[in-house]
């Protein structure tokens, strides 16, 4: 009887083998390929995603563009040239913001590995220093600023230098305090005293000035409609945003190519203990890399109040957690990404939201972070490269 069920079984298998069928013990049956090799279901689809994650990890970029391009012309078939033109205008100006808070954020990330959660209440405090130093003088400044020509140019000059350094000094402060005796700390350590130090900057900013919307009221310091382009009017202050964060951004580039300290910045950021004993001075370098990416945020702070006019308490946090979200899409670490980053952004905000509705627009930037981490976290123009101990 046992020599009979042993026979069977073995036709039974022989037979399954001619026929392309692998019979296991335990009853189960699986598809085999002319090779003989098994090829169940779950293996192919494995494979079959893992070459998708492959190439949306090398074409991220085209399938980004091709992506923004088919909300453009979307756009543009629901509402015609002017609107597509006026959301442009206003991805430009959004955009520039968030490159101006951006790079903050990448500058102290490529230099010691942080990510500075407190950067973006850097800017909203900036924004509340503007208030201040505008408010201080009786509102002296502001009538200056639109008197005349010569007077909006004396009003920026003294708004943009001392709001920037009071916001660099800040930078260098929470440096200073949180942060220097954490550098060789495990990575959560610093990570957690930033949440901390943001939360504290919310506090003390809703305790001083309160939990409504400051209106600024340097709005009224540039008006008026510079051009019309196909039914789109741009105004002054259209180009000023712009036209601001362009120059900072270049004149940083320009900064840290040429200047001894630029060098220094590089250096560090490439391998802070060959700097040290090259005789740069790192704790000084990184002060001044948390002081510019401080006043940067101030700027930008500016051109947002003079664009917005309303300032509140919890406005870094969002605002923050999205320029943060450029940086990583430009590529964490380096600036002309970061730039760049912040008016993709900009763009994926305004035109995700008109066609999403505004709701759903910070949910789409949360959506594309996402998309980064997962598909390329290197970003558009950053490099592969192993992490230093």
């Amino acid at each position: 009887m046992s020599d009979e069920t042993t026979a069977s079984a073995a036709r039974a298998t022989a037979g399954a083998i001619g026929h392309g069928t692998l019979v296991d013990p335990r009853g189960l049956s699986a598809r085999t390929d002319r090779a003989g090799t098994t090829r169940p279901a779950v293996v192919r689809t494995l494979a079959f995603l893992r070459k998708l994650y492959g190439l949306v990890q090398r074409y991220f970029p085209q399938f980004l563009i091709a992506g923004i391009a088919f909300a453009i012309l979307k756009v543009y078939a629901n509402g015609g040239l002017t609107l597509m033109g006026a959301q442009i205008k206003n991805a430009l100006v959004l955009g520039a913001i968030y490159a101006l808070v951006a790079i903050g954020y990448t500058m102290v990330y490529g230099i010691i590995e942080l990510i500075n959660f407190a950067h973006g209440d850097v800017f909203t405090l900036s924004g509340f220093y503007a208030f201040v130093i505008a408010g201080l003088s009786g509102g002296a400044i502001g009538s200056l600023a639109t008197h005349s020509g010569i007077g909006l140019l004396l009003a920026l000059l003294i708004i943009f230098p001392t709001t920037m350094v009071a916001a660099g000094f800040t930078g260098v402060v929470i440096e200073r305090v949180a942060y220097r005796r954490l550098r060789d700390a495990p990575r959560l350590a610093p990570l957690i005293t930033a949440i901390g130090v943001s939360f504290l900057l919310e506090g003390l900013m809703l305790v001083i000035f309160g939990a409504d919307n400051r209106p600024t009221k340097l709005s009224s310091w540039i008006t008026g409609r510079a051009v019309r382009v196909a039914g789109v009017d741009v105004n002054w202050k259209d180009i000023f945003v712009v036209a601001t964060a362009l120059g900072l951004m270049f004149s940083l580039g320009a900064f840290v190519r040429i200047t001894t300290l630029g060098k220094a910045m590089r250096a560090t950021a490439q391998d802070r203990s060959a700097s040290l004993l090259s005789g740069i001075n790192v704790n000084r370098t990184i002060s001044a890399t948390f002081f510019i990416g401080s006043a940067l945020a101030a700027a930008g702070a500016i051109v947002y109040s003079i664009n917005y006019d309303l300032i509140q308490w919890n406005l870094g946090y969002q605002l923050g957690i999205i320029a943060f979200t450029a940086a990583v899409l430009g590529g964490i670490g380096n600036i002309v990404g970061a730039g760049v980053g912040g008016f993709i952004i900009g763009v994926i905000s305004v035109f995700g939201g008109q066609l999403a509705g505004g709701e759903w627009s910070n949910s789409l930037v949360f959506a594309i972070l996402v998309i980064i981490l997962t598909f390329r976290p290197v970003g558009l123009f950053g490099v592969d490269v192993t992490t230093r101990a």
